[in-house]
C-alpha cells in the first residue's frame, strides 16, 4: 500500500490552513487524513491541525481491523471526538473563537475502505471502471443541485460556492457521514481540500491520477495545475494506491 500527502499554501493566502498526513496503527494499516481549517487571524490552522493530531493519536494505539463494521464505528467515534476537542480549545483561547474545520478521512485495509467525512473536503475512488467522488458535499451548493434548483455548472459560479452547511467545531453536536465499499488490488483513492477541486474537474484529476508515475510526480502536477489556475486556496491532497503489501513507511 503506497501513499503520498501533499500539502501547498497556494499563491494568495499568507499560511496553509489545511492539515493532514498518512498514518499506520500497530498493525500497519493505513489512515489518510485531510483536513482544511477556517476561522479569522490564524485559526483556522489551530482547528485542521487539531483534528490532524487527535485523530493520528489515536489511530497510531489502535490494532488491526478486519471487519468494515467496528471500522465505520471507529471512524463516526473519533470523529466526534475531534469536533469536541475543537469546541473546547475554542472555549479556553478567545482568539480561536469560530474556527472550524472540514476533515475526510480514509482508513485502507486489504480488503474495504472505510471513508468518513464532515464539509467538502472529499475522497474519491479509481477502480476497475470508474472514478467516481465517494463523499457528499456538506455544501449549500451541493444542496441546491441536490434538490435540483441548480445545476451543477451553475454550482460551480455560485457567489456563495464556499458555505458549509457543517464543518468541525461549528456545533457541539455533529455526525460525520461514514460508509465502507470494497476494494482491489490497483484501485487508488484521492483525499483533497476544494483548493484542488475548486481547480480541476473530475475528468482531469482521473487523467493524472491514471498516469505511469510515481504518486508524489502526480501530486505535484495536481498542485501545480492548481497555482496555475489561481491557487487562491490552500492545495492539499493524498493518494493511496493498492499495490499489495501492508507495510509501513510506503508514505
Amino acid at each position: 500500500m503506497k501513499a503520498h500527502f501533499q500539502t501547498d499554501q497556494g499563491q494568495i493566502r499568507h499560511h496553509n490552513e489545511d492539515a493532514g498526513g498518512v498514518f499506520y496503527n500497530e498493525s500497519g494499516q493505513l489512515l489518510a487524513v485531510i483536513a482544511d481549517g477556517m476561522g479569522g487571524h490564524q485559526a483556522g490552522d489551530v482547528a485542521s491541525q487539531i483534528a490532524t493530531s487527535f485523530i493520528r493519536d489515536q489511530w497510531e494505539q489502535t490494532d488491526e481491523f478486519d471487519q468494515p463494521e467496528e471500522t465505520e464505528v471507529w471512524l463516526k467515534e473519533n470523529i466526534q471526538e475531534m469536533n469536541r476537542s475543537i469546541l473546547e480549545h475554542a472555549q479556553d483561547h478567545e482568539e480561536c473563537a469560530g474556527m472550524g474545520t472540514t476533515v475526510v478521512a480514509a482508513i485502507c485495509t486489504e480488503a474495504f475502505i472505510a471513508v468518513g467525512h464532515i464539509g467538502d473536503s472529499r475522497c474519491y475512488i479509481l477502480s476497475e471502471d470508474e472514478f467516481r467522488q465517494i463523499t457528499e458535499d456538506h455544501s449549500l451548493v451541493n444542496e441546491l443541485v441536490r434538490s435540483g434548483q441548480i445545476s451543477k455548472d451553475d454550482a460551480e459560479q455560485h457567489p456563495r460556492k464556499n458555505v458549509l452547511l457543517k464543518a468541525l467545531g461549528t456545533e457541539a453536536d455533529i455526525t460525520a457521514d461514514v460508509q465502507s465499499i470494497e476494494w482491489n488490488f490497483e484501485n487508488q483513492l484521492l483525499l483533497c481540500s476544494d483548493g484542488l477541486t475548486n481547480k480541476l474537474s473530475d475528468d482531469e484529476l482521473l487523467s493524472l491520477i491514471q498516469k505511469d508515475q510515481d504518486l508524489e510526480t502526480t501530486c505535484n502536477e495536481m498542485v501545480d495545475f492548481a497555482n496555475e489556475r489561481g491557487g487562491e486556496d490552500n492545495i492539499s491532497l493524498i493518494i493511496v494506491h493498492h499495490d499489495g503489501a501492508m507495510e509501513e513507511g510506503d508514505a
